[in-house]
């Protein structure tokens, strides 16, 4: 008498679903996730409810509290910040520079840093804020 002998099914882990949910978390949290940018320089910028999102520029103009100007972290005086942004204007990406003021700074001075800034070339004067949070319910 003979035995018929089943064999035995090769088991398949279809593992294909599995990877897909994998690489969607992980592009999820690659575009969820941010990057926080550490300045050289420390100032208290002023916060704002509505401050759209700007890639980094190549060169930014911080104010101290003080009054005192760095370009990229290179002290300057308010007579050389125009001769500087007219030499480093060739080398701006699409002419843009990005101006970080501390809160603290008179209204007058930021305007004739900005009049400066406009008539030594730069097309696009980017004002730098942070986020503040949602509003602030009066007591």
């Amino acid at each position: 008498m003979e035995f018929k002998t089943k064999k035995k099914k090769a088991t398949i882990i279809n593992i294909t679903s599995l990877i897909d949910v994998l690489f969607l978390l992980l592009i999820f949290m690659m575009v969820s996730s941010t990057f926080m940018e550490e300045p050289g320089i420390k100032l208290d910028l002023p916060e704002t409810q509505s401050a759209p999102s700007v890639k980094k520029s190549e060169y930014v103009l911080s104010v101290k509290s003080d009054g005192s100007l760095f370009l990229n972290e290179k002290a300057l005086s308010l007579d050389e910040l125009g001769e500087n942004l007219k030499s480093t204007l060739a080398e701006m990406k699409d002419e843009s520079l990005i101006l970080k003021g501390d809160t603290n700074i008179p209204y007058g001075k930021v305007v004739k840093i900005m009049d400066i800034v406009k008539k030594s070339g730069v097309k696009k004067l980017i004002i730098a804020t942070r986020q503040g949070a949602s509003e602030k319910k009066a007591p």
